[in-house]
C-alpha cells in the first residue's frame, strides 16, 4: 500500500520563529556525535587529548559541517539560484546541504584542529569516522520529513506520494487524500530513496564502522571503510533516486552525485591499501590523556 506524505516541515512554531524538522535533524546528529565522540575519548582511542579538545574538535566540525555542506550545495546543485539571491546560502533550515562539500568542510576543520594538538592528520580522521553515519542518517530522515530529494516513480508497495511532486501541484491537501483513498495516485508513488540512504548511510555505515573500529586498526583503515562505504553506497541509491537538478550528466543514467562518489570509493580503497603499510595506534589509559 502506498503512503501519502503529510508531514508537516515545520516541528514546531513560536509566533514567526519556526524551528524545523531538517535543522533539528542535524542538532541530533551533532549531539550523537558528541556522545560518541566521549565514548571515544573515554576509552583512549586518540591518545593525548581529552574532553575539552575533543570538544574543540566537535566545534570545528559543526562549522565544517553547516558551512562547507551549504557551500557545497550552492557551487554543486544550486548557483544558479545563490546568483538570484545570495542570501539564500544562509537558509540551512530550508535544506539544501551537499554531502561532498560538509565532508571537505569536516577535513578543513580536522585539518587544522589537528595541526594544534600535534597529530597525526589521519589518526583524526580515523578517531572521527565512525561519529558521522548517525548524523548522514539522521540528515536523510530530515530530506524525507521536508519532501525533498525523493526517488523515482515506482510501482514497488512500500512507494511514497509526495506532495511535492509538480505532477500534483495543482490538487489540494484535501483532494490528496480523497484520491490516494480511492487508489487514484499509486501511479505517482515514489522510491522513498531518503529512507533507503537513512538506512545504508545511517544504520548500516554507523554498525560496521563502529564495530570495525572497536579494535585497534592501522592507519587509514576506518577512514578509508567510510569513504569506500558511503561512496558505493551513494552510488547505487542514485539509481533510483531522482537526479540532482533534474537531469542526467550522461548516458541517461549517469548522475552528478554518482560522478562525485567515484572519488570517495577510489579514496577509500586507496586507503585501505596504505592502511596494510601503516602502524597501528593504540589506545592510551584515559588517565594519561593530556588537557588541551
Amino acid at each position: 500500500m502506498t503512503y501519502l506524505h503529510q508531514i508537516d516541515p515545520v516541528a514546531l512554531s513560536l509566533g514567526p520563529l519556526k524551528l524545523h524538522w531538517y535543522g533539528l535533524m542535524y542538532l541530533l546528529g551533532f549531539v550523537a556525535a558528541w556522545w560518541l565522540g566521549r565514548q571515544r575519548v573515554r576509552a583512549g582511542r586518540l591518545p593525548g587529548v581529552d574532553a575539552n579538545a575533543f570538544s574543540d574538535l566537535l566545534f570545528y566540525g559543526m562549522l565544517g559541517v553547516v558551512l562547507g555542506g551549504r557551500i557545497g550545495y550552492v557551487l554543486f546543485y544550486g548557483f544558479s539560484g545563490f546568483l538570484e539571491n545570495p542570501l539564500s546560502i544562509f537558509k540551512v533550515w530550508e535544506g539544501g546541504m551537499s554531502f561532498h562539500g560538509g565532508l571537505l568542510g569536516v577535513m578543513l576543520a580536522a585539518w587544522w584542529w589537528t595541526r594544534r594538538q600535534r597529530l597525526h592528520y589521519f589518526d583524526t580522521m580515523d578517531f572521527v569516522a565512525p561519529l558521522v553515519p548517525l548524523g548522514l542518517g539522521f540528515g536523510r530522515l530530515g530530506n524525507f520529513i521536508g519532501a525533498e530529494l525523493w526517488g523515482k516513480y515506482t510501482q514497488a508497495g512500500w512507494g511514497v506520494i509526495f506532495p511535492t511532486d509538480p505532477a500534483l501541484s495543482a490538487l489540494s491537501a484535501v483532494e490528496l487524500k480523497a484520491q490516494h483513498a480511492a487508489g487514484m495516485l499509486d501511479q505517482f508513488a515514489r522510491h522513498p530513496s531518503q529512507l533507503y540512504q537513512a538506512a545504508l548511510e545511517g544504520l548500516v555505515m554507523f554498525a560496521v564502522l563502529w564495530t570495525f573500529s572497536r579494535r585497534p586498526r592501522p592507519r587509514y583503515a576506518v577512514s578509508g571503510m567510510f569513504a569506500l562505504l558511503y561512496g558505493a553506497f551513494r552510488f547505487a541509491v542514485e539509481f533510483v533516486r531522482v537526479p540532482d537538478e533534474g537531469r542526467y550528466v550522461a548516458w541517461d543514467w549517469l548522475t552528478k552525485g554518482q560522478i562525485l562518489s567515484v572519488p570517495l570509493i577510489l579514496l577509500g580503497l586507496y586507503l585501505l591499501w596504505l592502511s596494510h603499510r601503516a602502524p597501528t595506534l593504540q589506545p592510551a589509559s584515559p588517565a594519561g590523556a593530556k588537557s588541551a
